[in-house]
């Protein structure tokens, strides 16, 4: 009975962690629309350096939200009774890519930092590959994933 407790508890937690995901995929959605709208309209003003970089982050956080997206779609209807660790790990990853690549070049590019400012802008540049690789990490672990299921 014991045994059947946690794991109802595990997967509460685990539905939980789903439930945060998909309004964290809602918010970046509307984020990506709502911004991509002011990037084409009242973005106009910005450096074409600042515009070629805005546009970059915006590109990819839309792109890894669907992908995100579809990794939670996947997740909630391949088995219910178990979450897969991979495809959980996967969908953390593209969260974990969007705030620390995109969010930082939105940072960067927007409140204009330079690394002759402080210390502050050189720490947030070093998180913007970290978070590149967390979407390379992530896209892995979905073709893992698939090569098990598939």
């Amino acid at each position: 009975m014991r045994n059947n407790k946690s794991e109802q508890i595990i997967y509460r937690r685990g539905n939980n962690l789903l439930r945060a995901l998909m309004v964290f995929v809602g918010i970046s959605g509307c984020f990506s629309v709502l911004f991509g709208a002011w990037l084409a309209h009242g973005g106009q003003a910005l450096s074409l350096s600042a515009q070629s970089s805005l546009a970059t982050a915006l590109q990819y956080q839309f792109i890894h939200t669907l992908a995100l997206f579809a990794s939670l779609v996947w997740l909630k209807t391949s088995n219910v009774n178990k979450h897969s660790k991979i495809l959980i790990s996967a969908s953390i990853a593209f969260v974990v890519g969007i705030v620390c690549f995109c969010g930082i070049i939105y940072i960067k590019t927007l409140f204009e930092f330079s690394e002759s400012l402080s210390a502050l802008p050189i720490t947030l540049g070093k998180l913007t590959p970290f978070g590149g690789i967390s979407f390379a990490f992530a896209w892995l672990m979905l073709a893992f994933e698939s090569k098990n299921k598939f």
